[in-house]
């Protein structure tokens, strides 16, 4: 056994940059697949694995106090197909006073009478603060962004009742309160409903969830259930976001998992194929077979291993701050906490891929093991000619340079490991062409309307805890915002909570008065609102109340009902919405002001000194420059840095495969130098035999890439609720397909370049030496 160590330890020294190699591209896979298994693992389910941690509610029952009593609702915890029950807890529906300072939490808020954060059901993260214990005290629903000024702060509440101290956030996922009190200080809010929260052993369908909860409530009054709500459709609205992530993050998961694979088999292989004369010489000196393949695995078992735990700690270091940066935003933020590399995916690259390395070695171990001595040896230092020496004779008829036609046929004097080599390019291929596709269609999805304006001016100013209302009436605030220096168009809008007749979904009526009324909306079917009545609806609205472009629509507000005519879809999200003109919003809220003004500047001037300027002519408005968006920012980083990472192990495995060819052919390059093949000319043989490679990898990758565009744009759409328009998704022209042609060209010369340099370098004295 000290013989194979030593004997491996050698050749793991004298094979330096082999050792390298497979040591740099296990690591780079290793930390790839870290990567790539921990976005699949993480976009397959952030719903379920952070409302799991919450042990959230399957459905939120609100039921009518005046018909049950706290006693008869804490007996429906213990029937039958209860999985586990909280409650019961006294809700309240409080209307802020105006002007108050509300945290973000909107006019109308409800409160929940608590004693404990903790629970069978909904457990809620307590992360700032403490909980409330007494009367006067509350705690916030609030996911982050806070400073510790905030606690302490008053939330006034309205005519006649006690103004509560913040003593703490929580943040609930399930959304089951937007605050909460004590026990004590809840009826002091006069609460209407009384709340619990069920979870139940199938909860695959709202079906089973209804049938399930008749279960636990049929000895109930008929009357006592008020309303539920399934966490189903909470988890289709909260994960929106990371749904529209899931798709792409999974595509680039299994190509990366892919790529790495290929790329260690063709490294590990080509080692070992490459040193047939060493085994030859081991046998030679009296080592058995057994023990010359002991040498080889454990030659490449000492790189690998290296390679493979430092590839799983960068993997990991990469992996937490890109999960933070890819799961952003209002909806996908929820997750942040949840998202990590688990632990089986660090467990099976560390034990894995160092299978997979020895795995790939023992084939041609077992191979050479069979092999006499002197067979080896021959193998190991004869040219090889075969198919490789056909080809180059037929193209020699050819006009091409000879060092071109020379290395357009050395692909075939090692076609496994050609293969091998091609596979890889194919995927990178197809990575480059799939990241191009979705960063051009998200580029044009961010750049949607961004024309529309660049400053948006909000109608309240915050400032120490008390919200200042603008200085000037509403038509003089829309023209002084029009008159300052830059100003070409300015746009109010306004929003108004209404209900949509018929339907249990809550409806936000947008109403725009000015310049440009359909600001920066995308229109994809119908046309735009031109007079009173009409209304254009987001995709994500219609599709979630079975509306059409074309059909009216009743609305109602208060004591105001009005019918309405759908005349456009466009491209919106957000399934409460849709928009009309000042006359539409008007009729349902006569008294409702602005609460924003869009403007639109002249080309070159500064959107910052314009928000100076309006912020300095009333200072109880709020300027704000607009921002780039934020998630198409995040989808072209996160698939950038995965094309980046991809195509950099791809070049490896080309890399490996210049070196092991250039190694098994010295005696070819040194007959070449010696009747006058100048360096020059054996570097661009070398490289030309990746080139074709490469070009071989562009033809087949693109259409894969294209393919796996259209498979996973339309379900990242279909995962927000939008609708595209066509120019959006029109990616494929002729100028992108010639560019896209060249990826796999460039990923093997890269690849080649420098060892093909090297090769040209050899004198006919190093290869004769070597000899």
């Amino acid at each position: 056994m000290r013989a194979v160590w030593r004997a491996a330890r050698a050749a793991v020294r004298r094979r330096r940059l082999q050792t390298l190699v497979i040591a740099l591209v296990t690591l780079t896979s290793t930390a790839a697949m870290v990567v790539a298994l921990g976005l699949v693992d993480a976009a397959s389910a952030p719903f379920d694995k952070a409302f799991a941690k919450q042990r959230g509610p399957h459905v939120v029952a609100a039921f009518d106090p005046a018909e049950v009593s706290d006693a008869q609702l804490a007996r429906t915890a213990r029937q039958p197909g209860v999985e586990a029950a909280a409650g019961p807890y006294a809700q309240a529906t409080v209307e802020l006073p105006d002007g108050s300072m509300n945290f973000g939490l909107g006019n109308e808020i409800t409160i929940v009478g608590r004693a404990d954060p903790d629970g069978p059901v909904d457990r809620l993260d307590l992360w700032a603060g403490r909980w409330a214990t007494r009367p006067g005290e509350v705690v916030l629903n609030r996911q982050s962004d806070w400073t510790a000024d905030d606690l302490g702060k008053r939330l006034p509440m309205p005519s006649g009742g006690p103004d509560l101290t913040v003593v703490g956030f929580a943040f609930d996922l399930s959304r089951t309160a937007d605050a909460w009190v004590a026990p004590e200080q809840i009826d002091a809010l006069h609460p209407t409903v009384t709340q619990m929260l069920f979870r139940f052993p199938d909860a695959s369908t709202d079906d089973r969830l209804r049938a399930q909860l008749a279960t636990a409530t049929e000895e109930l009054p008929a009357d006592a259930l008020a309303a539920s709500r399934s966490y189903l459709s909470l988890k289709h609205q909260v994960s929106s976001s990371a749904r529209a992530f899931t798709p792409y993050l999974m595509a680039f998961g299994i190509l990366g998992i892919a790529v790495a694979v290929l790329i260690v088999a063709n490294v590990v292989s080509g080692a070992v194929i490459s040193g047939f004369r060493h085994i030859g010489v081991l046998k030679a000196l009296g080592f058995t077979p057994g023990q010359v393949v002991a040498v080889y695995l454990t030659m490449i078992s000492v790189p690998a291993v290296l390679g493979c735990a430092v590839g799983t700690a960068v993997g990991n270091l990469l992996a937490r701050p890109f999960f933070g940066f890819v799961f952003t935003g209002p909806d996908a933020g929820v997750f942040h906490d949840t998202v990590t590399v688990a632990p089986w995916i660090n467990a099976l690259t560390l034990l894995g891929m160092p299978a997979v390395c020895l795995l790939a070695a023992l084939g041609p171990a077992l191979r050479a093991r069979r092999m006499s001595a002197a067979r080896a040896i021959s193998a190991g230092s004869a040219p090889r000619a075969g198919r490789a020496l056909g080809i180059q004779r037929r193209l020699a008829g050819s006009r091409l340079p000879r060092s071109v036609s020379l290395g357009m046929g050395l692909p075939f004097a090692r076609p496994g490991r050609s293969a091998l080599t091609l596979a890889a390019v194919v995927l990178g291929v197809t990575t480059v062409t799939f990241a191009t596709g979705l960063a051009t269609t998200m580029t044009r999805f961010g750049e949607a309307g961004r024309d529309a304006f660049q400053v948006t001016v909000y109608a309240s100013n915050f400032n120490n805890g008390k919200e200042l209302q603008p200085e000037h009436a509403d038509r003089e605030l829309h023209s002084l915002l029009a008159e300052l220096p830059g100003a070409t168009e300015v746009t109010a809008r306004a929003s108004v909570d209404v209900r949509l007749v018929g339907s249990a979904h809550p409806v936000i009526l947008e109403g725009r008065r000015g310049d440009r009324t359909q600001l920066d909306s995308v229109l994809t079917a119908g046309r735009w609102t031109r007079g009173a009545g009409e209304v254009v609806a987001g995709s994500a609205f219609l599709r979630q109340n079975g509306v059409r472009v074309g059909d009216r629509v009743s609305l109602e507000k208060g004591g105001r009902a009005e019918t309405v005519l759908v005349v456009g879809e466009f491209m919106e999200s957000n399934a409460r919405v849709v928009v009309g003109g000042w006359t539409a919003l008007t009729a349902l809220a006569p008294d409702e002001r602005p609460i924003a003004y869009h403007v639109a500047l002249s080309d070159g001037t500064d959107p910052n000194a314009y928000a100076r300027a309006a912020r300095a002519a009333d200072s109880g408005i709020t300027p704000d420059v607009r921002d780039a968006n934020a998630v198409t920012q995040t989808i072209i980083g996160s698939a950038t840095a995965l094309t980046v990472m991809l195509t950099v192990v791809a070049s490896l495995g080309v890399f490996n495969t210049v070196v092991l060819n250039t190694r098994d052919r010295r005696r070819d390059l040194g007959m070449l130098k010696s009747i006058g093949m100048t360096p020059r000319q054996v570097t661009v043989m070398t490289v030309t035999s990746m080139a074709v490679l490469g070009a071989l990898g562009s033809l087949l990758g693109i259409p894969l890439g294209v393919a796996g565009y259209q498979l996973v744009i339309p379900r990242m759409v279909d995962a927000v609720d939008i609708t595209l328009p066509a120019y959006m998704t029109d990616v494929w022209r002729a100028p992108a397909l010639a560019g896209l042609a060249l990826a796999g060209v460039v990923i093997a010369v890269l690849g080649a370049f420098v060892p093909a340099r090297r090769a040209g370098r050899l004198t006919i004295a190093e290869v004769l030496r070597s000899e």
